[in-house]
C-alpha cells in the first residue's frame, strides 16, 4: 500500500481513497479532533497531555475495535428507512440524534429540525420499542409528549477534567 497523508483533511479527497485509507483517515481524525465532532475541524493541544492518535498502538487499538465490533452492522441509511427495515416486536432502537439546536454538528443538511417531528410520527407507530435521549428543550418536550418523558441530569465533559452540568430528557415508547 502507497503512502497515505492523513493529517490535511483537503489533501485528500474520499472518493480516491480505498476503504482502508478511508477508515484509517476516519480514526485518526476521531481520535485527533476536539471531541470526535466531524464539522469544524476542532483540534486542540495541551502541553501536559500527548498526542491522542500513535501509530505504533494501531494494530492493538484496530484489534480491540474490531472485538467490540464483531457482532454489529453498521448502517448508513436516512433514520426512517433505517427504522422500517429493522423493526420487528423484539426490537430496541437506542437513538441519539443530534440535540435540538445542534443539528448541523454532523454535517449540513443531514438531520434538520423538520427531522424530529418525523421521527416522533415514526416512533409512535413501531413494533419495538425506543430509548432516545435528548437535551431538555421546551420543543423537544412539545414533539414527543406522546411518549414517556424523564429528565435527567448529566455532565459533558470533551476534555475529562472541566465538566458542566446540562439537562437531558431520556424519551422511550411502545
Amino acid at each position: 500500500m502507497g503512502s497515505l497523508c492523513i493529517a490535511n483533511q483537503q489533501s485528500w479527497r474520499a472518493r480516491v481513497l480505498t476503504d482502508l485509507e478511508r477508515a484509517a483517515r476516519f480514526l485518526y481524525l476521531q481520535r485527533t479532533a476536539f471531541g470526535g465532532k466531524v464539522k469544524g475541524r476542532n483540534f486542540g493541544v495541551s502541553p501536559s497531555i500527548g498526542g491522542r492518535f500513535d501509530v505504533v498502538k494501531l494494530s492493538s487499538m484496530l484489534e480491540d475495535i474490531h472485538e467490540r465490533l464483531s457482532g454489529v452492522v453498521i448502517e448508513c441509511l436516512p433514520f426512517g428507512q433505517l427504522i422500517n427495515t429493522y423493526d420487528r416486536p423484539v426490537t430496541l432502537f437506542y437513538l441519539d440524534s443530534p440535540y435540538w439546536g445542534c443539528e448541523s454538528d454532523y454535517g449540513d443538511g443531514i438531520f434538520g429540525k423538520s427531522d424530529f417531528e418525523a421521527l416522533a410520527a415514526q416512533l409512535a407507530g413501531i413494533k419495538g420499542r425506543f430509548l432516545l435521549s435528548l437535551n431538555d428543550t421546551p420543543e423537544v418536550r412539545r414533539i414527543f409528549k406522546r411518549f414517556r418523558i424523564e429528565a435527567v441530569e448529566t455532565n459533558y465533559s470533551v476534555n475529562g477534567r472541566e465538566q458542566r452540568k446540562a439537562a437531558e430528557v431520556l424519551i422511550s415508547g411502545r
